[in-house]
């Protein structure tokens, strides 16, 4: 039986009790997560649990229920909506169905009634999933997937085997479009070894690619394929700072794709260009920036450019892939693997019967792409390697190989410790940057997670991320705490009344603010002042 979970939603606790004592719930497939008195509170839980059904009184102080299901219904669809109220106005009853809502029920509850609700919506929650999991559905999509055509157009173009004066010609012949003007790669990798039940690798992927075009390929104009056994996305972008919209996008997707349909989803977003012929550079940026989830965690997307230290890796054309392999391991792997990566590129530079010149050849180049690495990165030499490149050259000519080894490994190395120091350094200021701007805009009403993020130039879900794993509290936490903080220093040391110190902590509305104030400190304002001025004598 799959279980759904059920938030209650009223004002008035002792109907929200008896409603929990009235239904068996666990009989009809269901359990309750919890229960909020007002409108916003529910609006945090909803964003924290994401539950399948919200069942909302309709008149409640602070934000009624009109108003949280159109909020539920913009940000999270797949949310089911019952409305119960004494209150049956038919303006009411008209903005409900306007919300297509599953049903209007009018106190008293009868929990007979109440109980045929539920299991006529459990009924068509089983049937959404069933559809999404049908395995002949998924079977009949995968047949009728991308034309072979097409899908080695977009191949080509995320391979750069494609010349310019050929683009034209391509375009025709695939009968597709490219408006832009700027272009992101995505690449969706889903997990195989964490599957629901005995669901096929292959199936389950297939479904997460159908879940994807669903979610992401209509508004973002994507071109949607499979490659290398992910799934690519190009995506067009009205401009540059719609990145940011797309990241926070595509992380709702992979916590809708576990939850809907059981896949482990990472979601690796590449570099923003403004030419289809750079969408290998893109998608190279977002392989890698899937390759971070054993950093950053899985079930979430990551935007490469948000988890760079610095600016992105642009690797030479002299480049092997077994020195690019060493660059990686640089960047995510640990110290034995930097290590074992330094020596399959020594093994390679040693082959036999080259001349002396291919030699010298080799190291210019190991030189040159060690000094484009450090100059990408903001990351300087070994302080032994702080003479001119020239100079440096010559001396690496010299060395023997147990030598060279030694210095291959031991700037690597450092290389790989001032990656990690740089990337927490940027995590650490990210959150000091936060709540220096907490601290100078908490006074303003419409300060936001939003305002934030836009003031530091990254997306919400890898700041939001970030600041709770740093600070083990969630933005919105912090802020409201950091107003609250403020609020009792004004009580204690100013005559001023509640409402103009609401006022100066950022909320218009009295009642509200002692509403958060309780909540925060166990007491309303006027109490806690007199309290403290109490203490004080």
């Amino acid at each position: 039986m799959v279980g759904y979970t059920v938030l209650l939603v009223d004002d008035e606790e002792d109907v929200i009790q008896v409603i929990m004592k009235k239904i068996d719930w666990e009989s009809i497939g269901f359990s309750v997560i919890g229960y909020a008195g007002n409108g916003l509170k529910a609006l945090e839980m909803v964003e924290e649990y994401q539950p399948d059904v919200v069942m909302t009184d309709i008149k409640m102080p602070y934000m009624d229920g009109i108003a949280l299901a159109n909020h539920i219904k913009t940000d999270f669809p797949a949310t089911k909506i019952l409305f119960f109220t004494g209150f049956d106005e038919f303006e009411y009853a008209k903005e409900a169905v306007h919300l297509e809502a599953e049903e209007y029920i009018l106190k008293p509850v009868n929990s007979v009634e109440l109980t045929e609700v539920f299991m006529q919506l459990k009924g068509k929650l089983d049937q959404e999933i069933a559809e999404k999991r049908g395995v002949e559905i998924l079977q009949k999509y995968y047949m009728e997937s991308l034309p072979l055509l097409q899908a080695d157009f977009y191949t080509s173009l995320i391979e750069g085997r494609i010349h310019e004066d050929e683009i034209p010609k391509y375009l025709s012949d695939c009968q597709v479009s490219f408006d832009g003007p700027f272009f992101s790669c995505l690449v969706i990798y889903t997990s195989s070894s964490e599957t629901p039940g005995d669901m096929n690798p292959l199936l389950l992927s297939t479904s997460v690619q159908k879940q994807a075009k669903e979610h992401l390929a209509q508004k973002w104009q994507a071109k949607c394929f499979s490659y290398l056994g992910n799934t690519i996305l190009i995506t067009q972008l009205k401009n540059k700072n719609d990145i940011s919209e797309l990241t926070d996008e595509c992380d709702r997707f992979c916590k809708y794709a576990r939850r809907m349909i059981g896949a482990v989803v990472t979601v690796g977003i590449g570099s923003v260009c403004s030419n289809i012929l750079e969408l290998s550079q893109s998608y190279l940026n977002a392989r890698e920036a899937v390759s971070y989830r054993v950093i950053y965690g899985a079930s979430r997307a990551i935007n490469m450019k948000e988890i760079a230290p610095n600016k992105m890796s642009r690797p030479g054309t002299a480049n092997t892939m077994v020195l690019s392999n060493l660059f990686k391991m640089i960047r995510l792997g640990s110290q034995e693997d930097v290590i074992q990566a330094a020596d399959k590129y020594l093994m390679q530079l040693a082959f036999p019967k080259k001349s002396l010149q291919q030699h010298h050849l080799d190291i210019m180049e190991l030189l040159s792409e060690f000094y484009r690495f450090s100059l990408n990165h903001d990351i300087l030499m070994q302080e032994d390697s702080t003479d001119d490149i020239g100079k440096l050259y010559s001396k690496l000519l010299d060395m023997e190989p147990d030598a060279l080894r030694e210095w291959l490994i031991s700037s690597s190395l450092s290389f790989r410790s001032k990656m990690i120091s740089a990337r927490n350094k940027s995590t650490k200021s990210f959150v000091v940057n936060a709540e220096e701007y907490v601290h100078n805009h908490y006074g303003e009403e419409g300060l936001s997670l939003d305002c934030v993020c836009e003031a530091l130039g990254v997306s919400n879900s890898y700041f939001s991320t970030l600041f709770k794993k740093e600070t083990g509290n969630s933005f919105i936490s912090y802020l409201t705490d950091y107003r609250m903080d403020r609020a009792a220093c004004l009580l204690i040391e100013t005559n001023e009344k509640s409402y103009m110190i609401a006022k100066k902590v950022g909320y218009t509305d009295p009642n509200y603010f002692s509403y958060v104030f309780k909540r925060r400190f166990g007491v309303s304002p006027s109490k806690y002042r007199t309290e403290h001025a109490e203490n004080k004598k």
